[in-house]
């Protein structure tokens, strides 16, 4: 963003001197100036409001945060007891907790770092600072690791936590009725049990990264209690948006030519599966069965040409892509930096502030008709239902969010194929009212990227989906349709290891002839023996569907044994249903072989969670 007279509170001159500087500086010199102006601030604040308040969202981004070192008595601040907790499915989470403990213990903090369900939920009393980094699951439920925890916390058991201090970071995503539920309960209830809020919850949409730099920002300046003038440490943290494992990131992503895109479905079928293969060419990182990739898409052109009719404005319009002043053009803006294809209740919210339509002012106070309303509908649709003359160029930022990108498990092995990694991506198409409607990632593969094209790629680790490094623990992957990616990925991982044996797949779709995916790999496999069982459903291929839930419980006696020997289970897939259907199976597995009440079968599964015995990559 260039500084002007209308963006900052610089005059012309100065605005055009510091602008000329910036461009000349490397990244380290805008970190040290960034450190530098900071500690300048703390040392002529005087009042610790200002600090406790007023810091920046760009505090902490992408800086080594250097304090300068000031003359004067050297003053060794009391440090506090501090826990950083996490709940998370996919490690966004988990990898936030991380940056902040980091960050923390940079400053000499004593910090424990744990997930949810490797903390004692006794010791809470025992903690001076909590800080909660918390996702939320499915509809307003904790991730799996945060279950325990968090009935805890609004159990009868729960202590009185006076004197304790906290914060909450809650991730969502606002096209869910219960956006950051987890956050929002543990948040009131830790108040409601005497803790003391150091600063407000934050709850961040699927676009987290700034919002959760600005929670880490003001929550180290409500805690650091190191005195103005007095000699500081220097602080060496890293970006949320391009941490310390990772070269590439959604800032600066890898541009990976595509090898190969084909259907892997055949001729007659209802589904179109895109089998992606992409090239790394001086990749210089490594991923491992389970990881993710992380792919940034663009909206479909003839979309946003719709848009921009029904907005009638000129594709050329410059519009704010962000409050800080940077813009693009309208067509631009629209096809690779705002999502058009959903709706939010905030969305709607805004929409009622410069629509200026009393219609539409009128029905979003019924929250029912907004969750209604939301449910397959776009931009477009919004626009037309609730026509508007007042919404301007500028106003656009403020009404839709960023367009997020789409996370893909891997579907091959860095070992096999060190230089290539592959996706396995099931295209979305539907009509919903009176409108053909597409998944924006999975048709832009489908239909606009060929081979020789490129795609704006980096890596994603899962460390809640992790497969054993030897062949002696046994492997249950259950993952019907798309969900079988990463166990192709592990299976090639033990191919090439030389594994054998102790690994058993579960995989369902729709007809045998048609959608029986990477079926000679897994024939392959298991008739040389690095598979060793193989059940398949193919739902529409009999009278009465059959899932993997039921070969599940037609093996009952095996898969109990097999659960006896050791073995850790993987699901991947659907979470709405499939995801809920097997995990009941597998009760009905420990109640008929183990002799189990239902109670005691959920108690046995937990368990089996906390062993990292059962893990699931679930959406």
């Amino acid at each position: 963003m260039n500084l002007s007279v209308t963006n900052s509170p610089f005059t012309e001159g100065q605005a055009s001197q510091i602008n000329e500087l910036l461009q000349t500086l490397t990244p380290n010199q805008k970190a040290w100036l960034s450190g530098y102006l900071m500690a300048n601030q703390q040392t002529i604040t005087t009042s610790d409001s200002v600090a406790k308040n007023e810091t920046s969202p760009q505090t902490l981004n992408n800086n080594t945060e250097a304090m300068l070192q000031q003359n004067g008595p050297s003053v060794t601040p009391e440090k506090r007891s501090i826990a950083v907790l996490y709940g998370s499915e996919t490690g966004n989470a988990q990898g936030l907790a991380e940056i902040f403990e980091q960050r923390l213990s940079d400053i000499g903090n004593n910090v424990t770092l744990k997930s949810m369900d490797a903390f004692k939920p006794k010791d809470l009393k025992k903690v001076e600072d909590l800080f909660i980094v918390t996702a939320t699951h499915g509809e307003g439920d904790p991730p799996d690791n945060a279950v325990e925890l968090h009935e805890y916390i609004h159990g009868r058991k729960a202590p009185k936590l006076n004197g304790v201090r906290f914060s909450v970071l809650a991730l969502g995503d606002q096209t869910y009725e219960f956006f950051c539920q987890t956050g929002k309960d543990f948040d009131n209830r830790l108040a409601e049990l005497g803790a003391e809020r150091i600063y407000n919850r934050v709850d961040c949409d699927v676009d987290y990264e700034e919002a959760a730099e600005k929670w880490m920002a003001n929550v180290i300046s409500a805690i650091d209690s190191t005195p103005a003038g007095t000699e500081s440490e220097q602080i060496v943290s890293e970006s949320i948006k391009s941490d310390k494992e990772k070269k590439y990131s959604k800032s600066n992503p890898y541009e990976a030519e595509v090898l190969t895109n084909i259907n892997l479905n055949g001729r007659g079928s209802n589904k179109e599966t895109r089998h992606i293969e992409l090239l790394l060419d001086n990749f210089g990182e490594e991923y491992e069965p389970g990881d993710c990739l992380v792919v940034l898409p663009q909206n479909d052109p003839a979309l946003v040409d719709l848009l921009v009719s029904t907005l009638g404005w000129s594709p050329d319009t410059q519009v704010l892509i962000n409050e800080y002043g940077d813009t693009l053009n309208l067509e631009e803006a629209l096809t690779s930096h705002f999502e058009i294809t959903k709706l939010t209740k905030p969305l709607l919210e805004n929409a009622a502030m410069f629509f200026d339509n009393d219609e539409l002012t009128e029905k979003i106070q019924d929250k029912a008709w907004i969750q209604s309303y939301i449910e397959g509908r776009d931009f477009i649709d919004l626009l037309n239902d609730f026509a508007t003359t007042e919404l301007q160029p500028e106003n656009l930022h403020q009404l839709l969010r960023k367009l997020p990108p789409r996370e893909y498990s891997i579907s091959s092995s860095y070992k096999a194929t060190p230089d290539e990694v592959h996706i396995t991506v099931g295209t979305v198409r539907y009509n919903t009212h009176s409108r053909n409607r597409a998944g924006v990632c999975s048709v832009q593969f489908a239909e606009r990227i060929q081979e020789g094209d490129t795609v704006p790629i980096y890596l994603k680790r899962n460390p809640n989906f992790k497969f054993p490094k030897d062949d002696s623990t046994p492997v249950i992957m259950i993952g019907p349709g798309t969900g079988v990616a990463p166990f192709r990925s592990y299976m090639q991982e033990c191919e090439e290891l030389g594994f054998e044996g102790n690994t058993w797949l579960f995989f369902g779709e729709q007809h045998f002839t048609t959608d029986f995916l990477y079926q000679t790999e897994w024939q392959e496999w298991l008739k040389d023996g690095t598979l060793s069982k193989l059940d398949v459903a193919f739902s529409r291929d009999t009278d009465q569907k059959v899932y993997v839930q039921h070969r599940i419980t037609e093996n009952s006696e095996q898969f109990n044994q097999w659960l006896e020997n050791g073995a850790v289970i993987y699901i991947c897939g659907d979470e709405s249903k499939m995801a809920k259907d097997v995990h009941e199976a597998i009760k009905s597995v420990l109640k008929k072989e183990q002799n189990l009440s239902d109670e005691d079968a959920e108690v046995y599964l937990k368990q089996l969670k906390r062993d990292k015995r059962y893990q699931r990559d679930v959406y």
